[in-house]
């Protein structure tokens, strides 16, 4: 029987997917179909990338996402240690300036004040020493006056070196010295601000006792002390809400260039829904400076003391010596310590800020844009500068009159 015969016989000839061997396939067998457009062949990575999930990027200080709490805690030290010359030399900049100036009016000053009671007939000691007092307290303006310019300073320097830190640059000591200049004036105005509030309490709670001293009675100037000490705690309660709420000004001065109203503003949103985070966060690294600080210099202040006695028991000259050495050094480490403190502190609340407006911004979305167009060659803006949103727009729709 012939193969067709067959084929008939038993149904199969309908069956198009059987054919003779030897002979070609029938049409649409043999390679698979094309695939898709746009769609990568079986085994091929995806366009633009190895076909994975990627990270953001961290080009510089921190990664471009929102921090977990570690992060937070450690950046701030990542700072110092990325940039030490430019971060840690500003911190001992002013410090040392700080110190030296009010040295230089404070002392002169004192020794005026000294010698001009001791040197005042009895009958006008009261007198001297009241005028005396006076000079001293007018003369203390000056440092803190110096301290207010200078901590201002050195926060912008700080919030400066993480803003452009976090975006992979690496400003040197004069950079960040002139960019932090532009914003010099709100953010003194802003510390002015806070000093006054303080010596506003302090200027009341010691008027306050002098009053009830004045007096005379002692159940009065119990009662008074009792009253300062428990409008203390109430104003330490106030000051800590208030402070983590407004912690973010000088950030926000710097970044956005806003003025101290709008800055105020900022800063009490961005901490709406991260107050306890924020202010767990200062609190810890505060407590951590702290202890680091009494570690160091505490033990040289008492190896000091406990030498001068046993060196020179009798006191005859060699304690004296020992005594200026280590007071000496204990200024010096303190010195350092005050420029590390500041320095951190300082960063911690730029990091924060930042951190938040990632949170609750998308400012990591923003930063990202920034950097891969900055890479690219790209013209780039300073990606911290906040735009208000634009309403939309009413397109005017034309009238169509029916023809009549």
């Amino acid at each position: 029987m012939s193969d067709r015969g067959w084929q008939a016989q038993n149904g199969a000839g309908d069956d198009p997917g059987w054919t003779a061997p030897g002979a070609p396939p029938p049409p649409g067998w043999g390679a698979p179909p094309p695939p898709p457009p746009n769609v990568p062949p079986p085994g091929a990575p995806a366009p633009g990338g190895s076909g994975g999930w990627a990270p953001p990027p961290k080009p510089g200080l921190i990664p471009l996402r929102p921090l977990s709490f570690g992060t937070l805690l450690w950046a701030p030290f990542r700072t110092l240690r990325r940039n030490p010359a430019a971060t840690f030399g500003s911190g001992l900049v002013v410090q040392l300036a700080s110190a030296l100036i009010a040295a230089a009016v404070l002392v002169p000053v004192f020794l005026f004040v000294a010698t001009r009671v001791t040197q005042a007939p009895i009958d006008e000691q009261d007198a001297v020493l009241t005028g005396s007092i006076s000079i001293l307290l007018l003369t203390m303006l000056i440092p803190i006056a110096v301290s207010i310019v200078a901590g201002a300073f050195l926060q912008g320097v700080m919030v400066v070196e993480v803003a452009t830190g976090t975006l992979g640059e690496r400003l040197g000591f004069g950079a960040l010295w002139r960019r932090a200049a532009t914003r010099i004036w709100p953010l003194i105005g802003w510390t002015a601000l806070i000093a006054v509030a303080v010596m506003l309490f302090a200027i009341l709670a010691f008027t306050a006792i002098i009053v009830a001293a004045v007096i005379g009675d002692p159940m009065s100037v119990l009662i008074t002390v009792l009253l300062v000490i428990l409008a203390a705690l109430g104003v330490a309660v106030l000051w800590a809400w208030l402070g983590t709420k407004l912690a973010l000004v000088p950030s926000v001065i710097v970044l956005e260039h806003a003025g101290i109203g709008t800055a105020i503003r900022r800063s009490w949103r961005l901490t709406d829904g991260y107050f306890w985070r924020t202010l767990g966060t200062l609190l810890l690294v505060g407590l951590m400076l702290n202890v680091a600080a009494q570690v160091v210099v505490q033990p040289v202040s008492l190896v000091g003391s406990l030498l001068a006695v046993v060196i020179d028991p009798t006191g005859t000259g060699a304690a004296l010596t020992i005594t200026i050495v280590t007071t000496a050094i204990t200024f010096l480490l303190s010195l350092v310590i005050g420029a590390i403190t500041s320095v951190v502190q300082a960063a911690l609340v730029a990091v924060i800020t930042i951190d938040l407006r990632m949170r609750k911004e998308g400012l990591d979305l923003e930063l990202q844009r920034h950097v891969e167009t900055r890479d690219a060659g790209g013209p780039v803006e300073d990606p911290y500068l906040t735009t208000p949103p634009r309403a939309p727009q009413q397109t005017a729709q034309p009238e169509h009159r029916a023809a009549g």
